[in-house]
């Protein structure tokens, strides 16, 4: 029988990157539902090639023009993720949640009674919803994967628990340094967004491109490593390694530790979240002897990236105060590749708005709901875009 897989997301980057998995494989999976915002004409050709009926197309006005146009009659097409309950009669076997940005984090909560077991790609609805997606996967027995390759590499060496571990005695996540790890830090200021954008080693969107570029990206990690094993932050570490060939190191209290490597290619994670020892292989590069003998690992210097200052700021637990971190800097970024500050400024600002009283209050919160984050996220940008424009 074919496994059911719905993707939330499918014309991103983890998207196509799952199908492109699933294109080998089509005799054993059947597509339920892919979505899209507003690339509609990828997302059609997806639905043509896969056979897939269902489609969400989020943005109305992309999809009033489309339901204007005479497609395939098979192939229902949907403007919101309350379709679920029309479209899945029974549980998927996965559903992949790739849609970027806060936007993800409601379709998420609602998908997660409808599959065996959630693949999120999402870092923002792990760090400022973690409590609510932990309570929906509680309540329907759901199981969750973490796909960041980080993440996915820790969830491997603790043996695919997703609970916290008392063998652990420290868990360290790597960061690659991005474009600036040898930059010489008195040309810091001069940082263009061309610059910024150029990752060595990942091909990746300008948000999250830019996040590796001043090590924010490695702040979320460790919120997202801290919510997902509940792990304290104590227990958590960052170090540098240029070539993104390390992705983790767990070590134990029983003197053992353990760590995991694999090519720069989110393929790996993806691949490896949907079959489990089975005789299906993935295209990957020889063992790296070179790199294997010299990871050059390092501390973060925090003069070249203050970003990780934050760390030290973070509540215990998680908190309405996520979404302040998550929506501020996602407003500063826009700011920086728009021209509007300089690239010292994103963390510069960063760290001044949240050490705002009307902000730091929201430590004290847990999430209550969907509409709570989004209405906090909504005033944190409107009060960063006051301050800096």
């Amino acid at each position: 029988m074919k496994k059911s897989i719905a993707i939330l997301g499918s014309t991103g980057s983890i998207g196509k990157s799952l199908l492109e998995i699933l294109s080998n494989d089509k005799k054993n999976f059947q597509i339920s539902l892919l979505s899209a915002n507003k690339n509609y004409k990828k997302l059609i050709k997806q639905a043509k090639l896969f056979n897939v009926k269902n489609l969400v197309i989020t943005d109305k006005k992309i999809f009033d023009y489309i339901k204007k146009k005479k497609l395939n009659k098979k192939i229902k097409i949907y403007n919101n993720f309350d379709c679920f309950k029309i479209i899945f009669k029974k549980k998927n076997d996965f559903i992949m949640s790739a849609i970027s940005g806060l936007e993800g984090l409601n379709p998420t909560l609602k998908s997660i009674k409808y599959t065996k077991k959630i693949l999120i790609a999402n870092k923002e609805a792990i760090i400022c919803g973690w409590n609510l997606i932990k309570k929906e996967v509680n309540k329907y027995n759901t199981r969750f994967i973490p796909i960041d390759s980080e993440h996915f590499s820790i969830w491997s060496l603790l043996d695919n628990k997703t609970k916290s571990l008392n063998a652990i005695e420290k868990v360290y996540i790597t960061a690659s340094g991005g474009p600036f790890y040898a930059y010489p830090l008195n040309k810091f200021s001069s940082i263009t967004p061309k610059l910024a954008l150029n990752h060595p080693n990942w091909n990746m969107g300008k948000k999250i491109s830019i996040d590796s570029s001043t090590m924010m990206n490695k702040v979320f990690e460790v919120i997202e490593a801290k919510n997902i094993f509940n792990i304290p932050y104590k227990y958590i570490d960052i170090l540098l390694h240029p070539d993104s060939y390390l992705h983790a190191i767990v070590k134990f209290n029983n003197g053992i530790t353990k760590l995991l490597i694999h090519d720069t290619s989110m393929k790996i994670p993806i691949f490896n979240s949907i079959y489990s020892l089975t005789d299906k292989s993935i295209n990957s590069k020889n063992l790296e002897i070179s790199k294997l003998n010299n990871f050059k690992l390092s501390a973060i210097d925090p003069k070249k990236f203050p970003s990780i200052k934050i760390l030290k700021l973070l509540p215990k637990k998680s908190s309405l105060f996520e979404t302040v971190l998550i929506s501020a800097n996602d407003e500063l970024v826009n700011l920086f590749l728009s021209g509007k500050i300089k690239f010292t400024d994103i963390t510069k600002l960063i760290l001044k708005i949240i050490k705002l009283s009307q902000f730091t209050k929201y430590k004290k919160n847990s999430p209550k709901n969907m509409q709570e984050i989004t209405e906090l996220s909504k005033f944190v940008r409107l009060k960063v875009r006051s301050l800096c424009v």
